[in-house]
């Protein structure tokens, strides 16, 4: 079986040597990893971890809580390494609304921005969202000629009936962790109701371990195969049967995860 990681954050500073977690990653049966990038530094290092390891993809992209540095043409250099050939998708980006000191104009003109980007590259975007289940529906809804490419609602934890009006969108949506602890109600209900074509499987790692590592930090890609027996359970389907979906799903959505 074929597992894979369409959003997790891979760096020195939570996992030391790279190399070896590379090997535990493949050992896990997890072919491929999409490292998503979070401000500029972080997506000019997400490149070079794809540039030197085969298995990893990345995404590149600002994030609404790293604004504090963002300054004018950072898009553009955004847009540079877009172009890369094992770059994804535009991300993450979206709206976050958790912190009290949150700059909701800001966040969603940069979150515009890239949407505007990820439209004329031809990219799918990666999208977070926090606290602002409204807002990121009345955006996606507002901008829907411009997800030509689709899109990914990541850890997505909004109810099922928010999910199936994105979903009508053509927005796709990942489960990682969280989904395997048996309170998460909202994510498993989700996860049942969603279109078997939509559906991915994340870590966001080094966050969100799931049942089996609970308190453990840094989590790991390695936990993807317990999330997908997780969702193979909600849906009441072998679990070969949803990896092949699974697989399947991210490289209809993620065109460049094809690309050597």
């Amino acid at each position: 079986m074929k597992f894979i990681d369409v959003h997790c954050h891979i760096n020195e500073s939570d996992y030391g040597g790279v190399d070896a977690l590379i090997n535990n990653i493949q050992a896990a049966g997890v072919q491929k990893i999409i490292s998503a990038g979070f401000d500029l530094p972080s997506s000019e290092y997400c490149r070079a971890l794809a540039e030197k390891y085969a298995c990893v993809y990345f995404t590149a992209g600002i994030h609404p809580t790293e604004l504090k540095n963002y300054r004018d043409g950072d898009v553009e250099r955004i847009a540079e390494l877009a172009r890369h050939k094992k770059c994804v998708a535009i991300g993450e980006t979206g709206l976050d609304y958790h912190y009290p000191d949150t700059d909701k104009v800001l966040q969603r003109e940069v979150f515009l921005k890239q949407i505007d980007l990820a439209d004329k590259l031809g990219l799918p975007v990666q999208i977070h969202s926090r606290d602002c289940a409204e807002d990121t529906l009345d955006i996606l809804k507002a901008n829907a000629g411009k997800f030509g490419a689709g899109g990914l609602l990541h850890c997505y934890s909004y109810s099922p009936e928010i999910a199936l009006q994105i979903q009508k969108l053509g927005f796709c949506f990942s489960f990682g962790g969280t989904c395997t602890y048996s309170g998460s109600k909202r994510a498993r209900r989700t996860i049942a109701a969603l279109d078997a074509d939509r559906i991915m499987t994340e870590t966001d790692s080094p966050y969100l371990a799931p049942k089996s590592g609970q308190g453990i930090f840094p989590n790991t890609p390695e936990s993807i195969p317990e999330v997908a027996a997780t969702i193979a359970e909600i849906r009441g389907a072998e679990l070969e049967e949803i990896c092949t979906l699974l697989w399947r799903n991210a490289h209809a959505l993620f065109k460049k995860l094809n690309n050597k």
